[in-house]
């Protein structure tokens, strides 16, 4: 049990790595598209749009923050490549079946017992209400045995 609580600690920590790598990637786009100055790539086709010089990063500092951002990537990229290879193998088929089955059964012993003390609650509540409603239903008993 010890053991599978390690492994889905990895996993959780897997998906946390993911969910950040998936940040870094969405952050690096959208600075991108939105620090880059428009240049002229083909000779065949010219450049129709510009931007204040104020809403794009200067070139040197564009690709300083490229590099950074692609640091970010690689190493967020490894990071969570460890995770994944430290991660077990998956158990044979077979016994997986085995070990649902019997966790099935498990769930239906409980499933049973708790319909068992549910019944149990429902008749004990039954019979408390029954005790209730008789000593309220016959006053003359209590002043019988007070007078």
């Amino acid at each position: 049990m010890l053991q599978e609580l390690s492994h889905m600690d990895r996993i959780t920590q897997l998906q946390d790595e993911i969910q950040q790598l998936m940040t870094i990637m969405s952050s690096t786009i959208a600075y991108l598209t939105s620090r880059a100055n428009f240049v002229q790539v083909s000779h065949d086709v010219p450049v129709t749009k510009a931007r204040n010089p104020d809403k794009y990063d200067a070139p040197d500092a564009f690709e300083a923050n490229k590099k950074e951002l692609v640091t970010d990537l690689i190493v967020k990229a490894k990071q969570v490549e460890y995770l994944i290879q430290s991660l077990p193998e998956p158990d044979p088929e077979e016994e997986q079946v085995e070990r649902l089955q019997a966790l099935e059964q498990e769930m239906a012993l409980a499933n049973a017992e708790y319909i068992r003390a549910v019944n149990r609650a429902k008749n004990l509540h039954a019979q408390i209400c029954d005790v209730l409603r008789n000593m309220l239903d016959e006053p003359d008993i209590v002043k019988d045995e007070a007078g």
